[in-house]
């Protein structure tokens, strides 16, 4: 995706500008080159490989970008900037090198500028010594040895040569100064994700930076909750039914409201209409006035999507932020599923900064992002929004896979627990959470009864799926849709039933047990 995205700005031929060579006698060496270019910047990548006969267990390279160049999208590593200052740093999975292994990542370029005074852990990228003669080495083996509801606890081995201290970062910010090998950073808030470094100093400079260890403090939900059994519901749509009537025979409360798309440019409306009157407008009214609550979701499949309508995240962020205040939301979902946002990167990367933006300016909001899967978990595209969300500290609350539509097979229960276990493993993968913590930022989003493809969702079958999710604490239940939550059987998938015989309102009395 990432060269897709490079071909449509191309103009010209791919260069490659090599700016460091490996020499066989350093400990690491970082190889920068072009891989694309166009008029007014690039894509590029660095290769870190490990010259040594012995394991390295993390890598940072640091490089300036003259002034006229900025950075842009990136993959495979962590950034942290200061001004033209960039530093990347591995990812969970591709810190630990063999010996000549190597591991690579990149980026995008706005400008035509090269990096510039680039090191690798603290030396040389061509090869060589250390850029401060006399500083300790890196700290190895850096690691977590305990999490609480508000400290993370770190640990790491010694440093080579005189060393006075340590400082363990986070980003750019120093989190914690001691002169052992541990540290706990304290005062953080429950559930939430941070990404640590560490580097000893001397009076001679401070070493390179360990490579980046993820944590989450606990204290996370186990599922459940108010808003966690939320069906979808289209008012306007396949012969919407009257709210109180489906809330009072299932005990459901909460509704996913479909769908906010442009109303022209980066405005938020309804299907694209007006924000306000109208059948949604009217339908929200209705459930509150029951005792419910709505979770609107902002894309979807069909129509015109604000995401590749709002030039910046800065842009997105304000149309969420119109939608939160106009209807004094709790919650919000982006359905992330058709080409133009899932599989375009500058979308992906604008909808999470956007969504990072509005947790931001409002801290107890959840922020859910919903995406189509395969039978074994998320697709190469649906991984890299997921590192993307880690890697822009995006803080997503739920990551919600929807298990239909992805020639599931006969065994919809089985097929639909192998998708939600990938999910947590990518989730794992990229933040470093436990199973636990995974499972609690996790939702499914199902389709009862028949989907497009004729995949059979029985009641039973979601009964089963139900009961999976609510064992392991997942965040989310939903299916499509509480219009079609009537019978007609026969096989036809239609808006204002499922195509299979059920009782009115079934699934929705299921999905109100979780």
């Amino acid at each position: 995706m990432r060269r897709l995205l490079t071909l449509a700005v191309m103009s010209a031929l791919a260069v490659t500008a090599t700016v460091a060579v490996a020499s066989p006698a350093s400990a690491a060496t970082a190889t920068f080159a072009r891989t694309s270019s166009w008029g007014t910047g690039y894509e590029a990548k660095f290769t870190v490989t490990n010259n040594t006969s012995t394991t390295i267990t993390g890598w940072n390279v640091q490089f300036d970008l003259p002034s006229g160049s900025a950075m842009g999208t990136y993959w495979d590593a962590l950034l942290t900037s200061s001004g033209q200052h960039h530093t990347f740093t591995n990812r969970s999975w591709n810190g630990t090198l063999g010996p000549n292994g190597t591991a690579s990542f990149g980026f995008i370029v706005t400008g035509n500028g090269d990096p510039t005074n680039c090191t690798v852990n603290g030396g040389s990228c061509a090869g060589g010594g250390p850029t401060n003669p006399g500083a300790p080495g890196t700290p190895g083996n850096f690691r977590v040895t305990g999490t609480t509801a508000s400290a993370i606890s770190l640990a790491w081995n010694a440093s080579s040569g005189t060393v006075t201290g340590y400082r363990v970062y986070e980003g750019s910010t120093v989190r914690a100064t001691v002169t052992g090998t541990s540290a706990t950073v304290s005062g953080l808030g429950a559930c939430t994700s941070h990404s640590y470094t560490v580097a000893a100093y001397n009076s001679s400079g401070e070493s390179a930076r360990s490579g980046a260890v993820p944590a989450t403090t606990t204290g996370c939900p186990t599922g459940g909750g108010p808003m966690a059994a939320a069906p979808y519901i289209y008012p306007g749509w396949g012969n919407p039914p009257a709210p109180s009537t489906v809330m009072s025979a299932t005990g459901i409360r909460w509704f996913t409201m479909a769908f906010i798309l442009s109303a022209g440019g980066c405005t938020p409306g309804w299907d694209g209409g007006p924000l306000t009157g109208g059948a949604h407008a009217s339908t929200i009214a209705a459930i509150r006035a029951a005792g419910g609550d709505v979770i609107p979701s902002i894309g979807g499949w069909s129509g015109n999507k604000l995401g590749p309508n709002c030039a910046t995240p800065q842009a997105l962020a304000a149309a969420y932020q119109q939608v939160i205040n106009t209807f004094s939301l709790k919650a919000i979902d982006v359905d992330i599923e058709n080409f133009d946002e899932f599989e375009n990167p500058t979308v992906q990367d604008r909808i999470l900064g956007a969504l990072k933006i509005v947790k931001q300016n409002n801290p107890s909001i959840k922020t859910i992002i919903t995406f189509g899967t395969t039978t074994s978990g998320p697709s190469a595209t649906g991984i890299r929004l997921i590192n993307q969300a880690a890697a822009l500290q995006a803080n997503i609350d739920i990551f919600t896979i929807m298990p239909f539509d992805f020639s599931g097979g006969a065994n919809m229960y089985q097929s639909t627990v192998n998708a939600s276990e990938g999910l947590k493993n990518a989730l794992k993968s990229a933040f470093g959470w436990s199973d636990a913590v995974a499972y609690s930022r996790m939702g499914i989003s199902g389709m009862n009864g028949l989907s497009d493809q004729q995949e059979l969702t029985t009641p039973a079958t979601w009964t089963q799926i139900r009961d999976w999710a609510k064992a392991r604490g997942l965040a989310r239940l939903a299916f499509w849709a509480v219009n079609r939550d009537r019978p007609c059987p026969g096989g036809g998938v239609v808006s204002n039933c499922s195509g299979i015989a059920q009782s009115d309102w079934e699934f929705t009395r299921i999905t109100a047990g979780f």
